[in-house]
């Protein structure tokens, strides 16, 4: 899950990851095959090149990541495969983005709908909510990271702003400029948390109680579905 809430998101996704680590390497790799349709040269494909980068961030092996590169270059068992977006809202007005890769349209939706409807969120149409979003690159550092150093070296990077929050630093790029920025910071021996292209929410929606429970587990329940790969919400939920 990303939106908003982005130092409670990273402890609830990672929570989430480590728990289910075959299931993130599975969507890792869809997402590398995926993009590799366009090119498997990463240095003319920014999708291919941040897909790399997530992966090894994630500690997948090189070996693992070119078989699933050459896989989706050579269109080997993937010609039925489509990427797909449903938008919505989730308890207490929630926005919601889930983004899937599918080869059945009816049944991923039928699933999506059904965690939607459980807790209390319904589906909306295209562009529902998808203006409140921007597709944005976040590199997540510690709070005792030299912070004039960081600055510095991420706006030489290319990158677009430098966020000082209470838990740690948060350097934002443009999504196709955030590979390079990564590897020019941990060139410079920077050690980033996390790593991410998410969807940022120019809005957040705050639940707590009832509403709060009710959204992590129809967030919960989207993360579970094969054919989902990201979520993206506005949520902001209190520790």
């Amino acid at each position: 899950m990303a939106g908003h809430s982005k130092w409670a998101n990273i402890k609830h996704r990672k929570a989430a990851q480590d728990s289910k680590k075959g299931k993130v390497f599975t969507r890792l790799i869809r997402e590398l095959t995926i993009a590799a349709k366009n090119g498997a040269e990463p240095e003319n494909n920014p999708r291919l090149r941040t897909a790399i980068q997530t992966a090894l961030a994630n500690n997948m092996t090189r070996d693992t990541i070119d078989r699933a590169i050459k896989r989706g270059a050579g269109d080997e068992d993937n010609s039925n495969m489509e990427e797909i977006r449903y938008e919505g809202y989730g308890p207490g007005g929630v926005a919601v983005m889930v983004d899937c890769v599918s080869d059945n349209r009816n049944r991923t939706v039928s699933e999506v709908r059904h965690a939607f409807t459980k807790c209390g969120g319904s589906l909306g149409t295209d562009g529902s909510v998808a203006y409140l979003f921007k597709a944005q690159g976040m590199i997540y550092f510690a709070p005792d990271t030299p912070e004039d150093a960081l600055i510095e070296a991420a706006l030489e990077a290319g990158a677009e702003d430098v966020l000082t929050e209470e838990e740690g630093f948060i350097v934002l790029t443009h999504p196709y400029e955030f590979a390079s920025v990564l590897e020019a910071l941990e060139k410079k021996k920077f050690k980033p948390l996390e790593a991410e292209v998410t969807q940022n929410s120019s809005t957040t929606t705050e639940l707590s109680g009832d509403q709060a429970l009710k959204f992590t587990k129809m967030i919960d329940m989207l993360e579970e579905l094969d054919d989902v790969q990201n979520v993206y919400s506005n949520a902001e939920i209190k520790d």
